[in-house]
């Protein structure tokens, strides 16, 4: 794995003061936000990039409030986010706003993914394991409702965090379809 690893900065943040560092990987630059690494274990949050969630505040998804949950409880807690660069379950921006058509016209997050060509998600969490192993990071509580999470790094996992977000009208059927169909947990 050629990865490209950049120096340690500051981040002043709404949520925080955190150190930031970024991991280029084949043209993807993902970025680790985090607080207190010492700890033994880590509280981990693994987060794709969502920009419309993440930035505009979109209310069809719950990945903004999901960071901003995440993002509060590494100030609080200690840990990490690794923010992973692999927008739209990684089918990338545009196809994103080509489901989000689909969605418009009625089609659910998994049948517009299925008509534009791709499956499901698209994701791939490989980045995650070379990331720990940098930062010597061999046990974690992870923050996260993704089986496919979980099995990534299942032998680092000491304990999952639930991320409970309150639906809203725009993202209750999109909730409910990542949990009966995506196998996402409910607690």
């Amino acid at each position: 794995m050629d990865i490209k690893i950049s120096e340690i900065a500051n981040l002043p943040s709404k949520w925080g003061m955190f150190k930031i560092q970024s991991f280029e990987e084949n043209n993807k630059e993902h970025l680790c936000i985090f607080k207190e690494l010492s700890q033994n274990p880590i509280n981990l949050r693994i987060h794709s990039e969502c920009l419309t969630g993440d930035a505009l505040g979109s209310l069809k998804c719950d990945c903004g409030e999901q960071l901003e949950f995440s993002l509060k409880y590494i100030e609080k807690y200690g840990g990490m986010v690794i923010y992973l660069r692999q927008e739209g379950r990684g089918i990338g921006l545009f196809n994103k706003v080509n489901a989000y058509a689909l969605q418009d016209k009625g089609l659910n997050t998994i049948e517009a993914n299925h008509q534009l060509g791709f499956k499901a998600d698209e994701r791939s969490y490989e980045v995650v394991n070379f990331i720990l192993k940098y930062y010597k990071i061999s046990q974690i509580n992870l923050l996260t409702n993704n089986p496919k999470k979980l099995e990534c790094i299942k032998d680092k996992i000491l304990t999952r965090i639930p991320i409970l977000i309150e639906p809203n009208r725009f993202n209750a059927e999109y909730i409910n379809i990542k949990q009966r169909q995506m196998g996402h947990l409910k607690e």
